[in-house]
């Protein structure tokens, strides 16, 4: 529940819970505290008040649950139990049960809420406003109503909002929108383009060839919502423990009023009929359904002051299973940010080459021009710098301190008649070529660097035995180059979004649990389709974020592992919990189904199981990873 904005109906469930456990607890001091003897015509339509004020919603579930054929699940055990105390004239129990209940959901609730308060809300990150170029007027319309054929204009720093032709000579872009590859593309006249492209430098025009619902960014949001629709909600634990507990129960209880018929002398029906149905209310799971939502409560917040968010209890469980990580590869495994990682000097000292190119790069806005501004470390400053032009998908020449300089791909000293050693047209990375007064002066190799825990993370993934594969958009090349450096076990690259869903199907189809981490747009329909979807909260984008299962906030890949073992640590805490409250579930069952063991016997030993299954519970959030 967020801060100041609070449903009408959650804000009536909390009363209606308030009420019924105040008025529990009158009840049970004016009877057993203060022995005040309370009129059974008053009693049972109090108690039927804060019975249907605290259990409406489990008997609202139980009974579409019932219709639809399943009748071995918690909430119908309850509502009979309950209802079979009513019957035996226990209202108390009834109604503590179903109190007990909905302070173990309301538990669970906060903790999710309290995580989703940390997640921003979907935003639709496609343009509202687009310019379109009528009659040599600019006019402002939404994106919806632009036809095809018509020319919009798009100004350096804007997202384009439809498909089409570039009309301008060229421009550069930043596609990490669709492709979630930080290297910006540089287009030419005639290219297609793509809604969710920005323009990095330019005022560019384009002629649209697709209408709004139609562009490459509207397919991927579709693809989204498809995903998700395909990716069916892992049950919590306490749903498939009632599968197999409640069957056994309700014969158990038909065997107890039935089976002495044949082996009891002097068999009075009304006298087993009442002790199967103190054996149905001792059965109720009250320790169960309490204490099994608190572990996911401490689970949920143990990982939340880990920087891990966890939407729902049932992905701690979801992440226990995964046997197969898939990742994306920038802004997951490495930082989506350029530095130069290597400089190549030839006939010229290295930080004299480093600081003529920087000086160039000065007068670009491109990513790459950047990196290599800030590897020089000002040093390029006090050089002059003249005649400065951009050369359009090759790169910058210009006179530094009067010099002739070329900074750029080897396709721009080809264009100048520059030699340069062939050796590096085999290089994948990206690298920046100069050459100073038609001369060979040397390379710097930019590159994307790999975070700093992603090797640590991988390692502590394999001895998990758990299999990594990677997914990108790059070159293949460079992703088999931090494949190697990262002994990931399988990689793939020039991946469209489309593809990425391909392969993950494919891996669900041969059986395995698979969990997704990534962090942009282009990521969340994969985010979507897999067991459990990991996106990266920082930098990543407001669909990933909202498609995930789970959000890492400080972008760290080393909270995957992380993940998983608060998973498995929170599991390990709620079994306990399970075999601890089976244990005395059972021998109170057992002495009251022989006429031992009273109702409030075994009310007392319930709760106590329930108050130490609860400290069991709450313990989670002070445990160390």
């Amino acid at each position: 529940m967020k801060k100041g904005i609070i449903k009408n109906n959650s804000l009536k469930e909390h009363i209606d819970l308030l009420l019924s456990l105040v008025i529990l607890l009158v009840l049970l001091i004016m009877e057993y505290g203060l022995q005040i003897e309370v009129p059974v015509y008053v009693l049972l339509p109090i108690n039927l008040l804060a019975y249907l004020l605290a259990g409406h919603s489990v008997l609202r579930l139980a009974i579409r649950k019932s219709s639809r054929g399943d009748f071995f699940n918690e909430f119908v055990l309850m509502s009979i139990a309950t209802i079979g105390a009513f019957i035996i004239g226990e209202y108390e129990e009834g109604v503590a049960v179903m109190v007990f209940y909905q302070i173990g959901e309301w538990f669970q609730d906060i903790a999710v809420n309290n995580a989703k308060r940390s997640i921003k809300a979907l935003l639709d990150i496609r343009p509202d406003i687009v310019t379109i170029i009528k009659d040599g007027n600019d006019i402002k319309i939404p994106p919806s109503e632009v036809e095809v054929g018509q020319v919009i204009k798009v100004k350096p720093g804007e997202k384009i909002a439809l498909d089409g032709k570039l009309l301008s000579d060229a421009a550069t872009f930043n596609t990490s929108a669709l492709t979630g590859e930080s290297v910006p593309e540089t287009k030419q006249m005639g290219d297609k383009v793509f809604a969710g492209m920005i323009s990095v430098n330019s005022s560019i025009e384009v002629k649209v060839t697709a209408l709004f619902k139609d562009s490459k960014l509207s397919r991927i949001l579709e693809m989204v919502q498809d995903a998700t629709a395909r990716k069916s909600q892992t049950q919590l634990f306490i749903s498939r423990f009632a599968k197999v507990y409640t069957p056994i129960v309700f014969f158990l209880a038909l065997a107890v009023c039935l089976v002495p018929y044949f082996i009891v002398d002097e068999y009075v029906f009304q006298t087993w009929f009442y002790r199967a149905l103190v054996f149905l209310v001792i059965s109720c799971p009250c320790a169960l359904v309490v204490s099994i939502p608190l572990g996911y409560f401490g689970g949920i917040g143990l990982a939340s002051r880990s920087g891990i968010l966890f939407k729902g209890g049932n992905f701690l469980d979801v992440m226990t299973q995964v046997n197969t990580i898939v990742m994306d590869k920038t802004g997951t495994l490495t930082k989506g940010v350029f530095k130069v990682q290597n400089v190549k000097a030839n006939n010229i000292n290295e930080s004299e080459l480093v600081m003529i190119t920087a000086a160039l790069e000065q007068h670009s806005t491109h990513p790459i021009a950047q990196a290599v501004i800030e590897y020089s470390d000002g040093s390029h400053k006090r050089l002059q710098v003249s005649g400065v032009k951009e050369i359009h998908g090759h790169g910058l020449a210009g006179i530094v301190d009067s010099k002739d300089v070329l900074a750029g791909n080897t396709k721009l000293l080809k264009k100048y008649k520059v030699d340069y050693p062939q050796s590096l047209n085999e290089i994948t990375d990206t690298i920046v070529v100069v050459s100073i007064d038609n001369e060979y002066a040397g390379y710097m190799l930019v590159a994307d660097e790999i975070k700093e825990d992603a090797k640590q993370s991988i390692d502590l993934l394999h001895q998990m035995n758990i299999r990594i594969v990677m997914l990108s958009g790059d070159k293949q090349a460079v992703v088999d180059q931090v494949a190697d450096k990262l002994q990931i076990d399988e990689a793939f690259g020039t991946l469209l979004p489309e593809d990425k869903v391909e392969k993950v199907q494919e891996y669900k189809n041969k059986g395995l649990r698979i969990a997704f981490a990534g962090d942009g747009i282009n990521d969340a329909p994969v985010i979507a389709l897999a067991d459990a979807g990991i996106a990266m909260g920082g930098l990543g984008s407001d669909a990933a974020i909202e498609t995930a299962d789970i959000v890492i906030q400080n972008d760290q890949p080393s909270k995957i592992p992380a993940a998983i073992r608060i998973g498995k640590l929170t599991k390990r805490v709620v079994w306990q919990n399970i075999i601890l409250a089976m244990v005395v579930k059972v021998t109170v069952l057992i002495l009251g189904a022989g006429g031992i063991a009273t109702l409030w016997e075994a009310v007392i030993a319930d709760v106590g199981v329930a108050l130490l299954a609860i400290l069991n519970a709450i313990r989670i959030q002070r445990m160390k990873l």
